[in-house]
């Protein structure tokens, strides 16, 4: 079983971004957010308080309990869709993007289907068949002529197209011929409406990716040049050991993915969830209540934050410094010197600093802010404390990985 994992410019149309007005010593601010999805009458949710955090290729009956911890959307249905899958799904209320097969163009009138997807991983290197090795990347002429296809027959659901570790990492062997040549990704990012790729280094057994968290919103970050920003990029996000014994994700790693991609710009999660050693376990996220429980957390803090994830992002307004300011030589190169990477977001009067530290390492870093009060507050969101900003600035401590997500009134 070869598990596909997960997986135009309407976007452009669709998201009228307005830039945040600022008025200085503490007043309101004024932005408009806007789901991405809204230029399609059957795509995803539509209201600015959407944001899309899928599960890969799952069971139509284990529907009630991804959304127990903020699911609110399938990527891909094992040879589907099915008529019965669709009606296991209905009846749930969980939407899917899925294969437009014989049986969906039937039923385009079934708003359970929200959008459609192409093949996994088309620029990885093709199967020949059991036993015959691999043969070249699917082309990207051929995926921009699906695409096409695809919307001939349905232009009401956006498309969505996931690609491999290539993305994020210019040496996978497993693109083959095609190894090393990351000029393919803007010509595959044609061929859709949301651009997604997954890549899973805290499982990794390649020692260039092992461990190396950053990989992550590298691809993210690229995927977004690629596209030009103008569709909505997303990317997979590693929940279990995979088909690795030995090593699998903790759940601080798991957050620091997320918001890794999210502070790079990210705009929808598929969690990966299968499990292949020493056992496989297609529910693997669901067989680990730590994990559980953990991406849950995360999941509702999206959610809760959704409005102002999906405003404008207020660029230049922070500057960071660290201590140790040095980072990983191979991170700096590939993704620039960030050893904390932030962003901010203004909405209802507050404005936010999302923060990451990209190492594995404890660091001291120290904020500095535009456009705000002499003195205010930063509450630490999740952690019950609360500290003093005075004159846009100021610092606080980060384990390794940690994430500080902080609202400033």
């Amino acid at each position: 079983m070869r598990v596909q994992r997960c997986g135009g410019s309407q976007f452009a149309a669709a998201v009228s971004v307005l830039s945040a007005i600022v008025l200085l010593s503490g007043a309101t601010s004024v932005h408009a957010e806007q789901s991405p999805y809204s230029a399609w009458e059957n795509g995803p949710g539509a209201g600015a308080d959407y944001f899309p955090i899928a599960v890969w290729l799952q069971s139509p009956r284990n529907a009630p309990k991804y959304q127990a911890i903020g699911i609110n959307l399938y990527v891909g249905l094992w040879q589907g869709p099915t008529e019965q899958q669709l009606a296991e799904l209905k009846r749930h209320g969980m939407p899917v993007i899925c294969a437009q097969n014989e049986y969906a163009l039937r039923h385009l009138d079934d708003k359970t289907m929200v959008g459609w997807m192409h093949g996994d991983e088309p620029d990885n290197a093709q199967s020949l068949g059991s036993g015959k090795g691999y043969g070249p990347p699917v082309p990207p002429q051929k995926i921009i002529a699906d695409y096409r296809a695809i919307k001939a027959a349905d232009p009401s659901r956006p498309v969505m197209l996931n690609l491999g570790q290539g993305v994020a990492w210019d040496g996978w062997i497993g693109r083959g011929v095609r190894t090393n040549h990351p000029e393919d990704y803007a010509e595959y990012a044609r061929g859709c409406d949301v651009a997604s790729f997954d890549i899973y280094p805290a499982v990794s057994e390649r020692a260039a990716v092992a461990g190396k968290l950053w990989y992550v919103p590298r691809g993210v970050k690229r995927l977004r040049q690629w596209t030009r920003d103008e569709k909505p990029v997303w990317n997979c996000i590693e929940c279990t050991r995979i088909s690795n014994p030995n090593t699998k994700p903790t759940p601080v790693q798991v957050k620091a993915e997320v918001w890794m991609a999210l502070i790079h710009g990210s705009r929808g999660l598929i969690y990966f969830s299968h499990q292949f050693q020493p056992q496989f376990i297609e529910a693997g996220l669901l067989a680990d209540p730590q994990m559980s429980a953990a991406v849950g957390a995360i999941n509702r803090r999206i959610h809760s934050l959704a409005r102002v994830l999906n405003g404008p992002t207020v660029d230049g307004a922070v500057t960071v410094t660290a201590e140790p300011a040095d980072v990983s030589p191979r991170r700096s190169e590939l993704l620039g010197p960030e050893p904390v990477a932030a962003m901010v977001k203004r909405n209802e009067g507050a404005t936010y600093v999302f923060t990451v530290r990209m190492e594995g390492e404890p660091a001291k870093a120290t904020f500095r802010l535009r456009d705000l009060p002499a003195r205010a507050t930063a509450e630490v969101v999740d952690e019950d404390r609360s500290i003093p900003v005075a004159d846009g600035q100021f610092a606080d401590d980060f384990g390794p990985y940690d994430v500080h997500l902080y609202k400033i009134r």
